[in-house]
């Protein structure tokens, strides 16, 4: 057995039963409790379980910076990140973005682009647009709108996305981690994304090096689902060869 479905195996166990011993999870795999030892070293280190004596339980889930306290860490990262992916985005392409501090950032970029159309739950960014060229069109996507993240979520919002067909799709996940590709802290906004891949031709990511190598509560893609990464100078070049390993298609180091 691949060390990525043991993983998914005992994620899947510890969902079950809360808690599980080494020992349990030796036997219920069929592999040594050295090998568990350090599937556990792997998945802890990606914030996926919490080892404790003799096995492993289900973290506390963490709670998430305020976004306006996101738009503020690291930003000079995520404009150089900003003004990189902007590049990308050829005139009169259709996008779809995300609400997110780095995709509040790249709306002011993407203004300088002529004849675009912006499809956006976000309200940060189609206010930014708003206004900015004539020949630019904003379209804010209807929905609930969420306490923290200013933006839309939910069955209304998914089902706009639907109606139409995008260029490339802009997002900006919690954390990309090879083994299990992009991640997102809470459902309704994951939900988001993968509604935006799956009527895009083209994804890009856009993550700063602090998201690098790290999982969150909520799967969005698989990593041979991005088509382009976008990051920063910070990141570890190793880690970037492991996301290209597991099937990223690009990355882009904006400096």
């Amino acid at each position: 057995m691949w060390a990525q479905e043991r993983h998914r195996r005992i994620q899947g166990l510890l969902h079950q039963f809360k808690q599980m011993s080494a020992d349990d999870l030796a036997r219920d795999l069929d592999v040594s409790r050295e090998t568990i030892r350090r599937d556990l070293l792997e998945l802890e280190s990606a914030g996926l379980l919490k080892r404790v004596h003799g096995g492993a339980v289900l973290p506390e889930p963490p709670s998430e910076a305020p976004f306006a306290d996101r738009l503020q860490v690291r930003r000079k990262e995520k404009q150089a990140i900003a003004r990189a992916a902007a590049r990308e985005v050829k005139p009169g392409q259709v996008c779809f973005i995300d609400a997110g501090s780095t995709t509040a950032i790249l709306a002011a970029e993407l203004g300088k682009i002529a004849g675009l159309t912006i499809i956006t739950n976000s309200i940060d960014v189609a206010n930014t647009l708003n206004g900015l060229r004539q020949d630019v069109t904003t379209l804010l996507l209807g929905g609930r709108l969420h306490s923290d993240v200013p933006g839309t979520y939910g069955e209304l919002t998914l089902s706009e996305i639907a109606r139409f067909r995008a260029d490339i799709a802009l997002l900006s996940p919690v954390g990309i981690h090879p083994d299990h590709g992009a991640t997102d802290f809470v459902l309704h906004e994951a939900e988001i994304a993968r509604a935006m891949i799956q009527q895009s031709q083209r994804v890009l990511f856009l993550a700063d090096h602090a998201k690098l190598g790290h999982a969150s509560r909520v799967a969005i893609c698989p990593c041979d689902r991005i088509d382009l990464l976008v990051t920063d100078t910070g990141a570890d070049r190793k880690l970037l060869a492991a996301l290209r390993r597991a099937g990223l298609g690009e990355t882009l180091v904006a400096d």
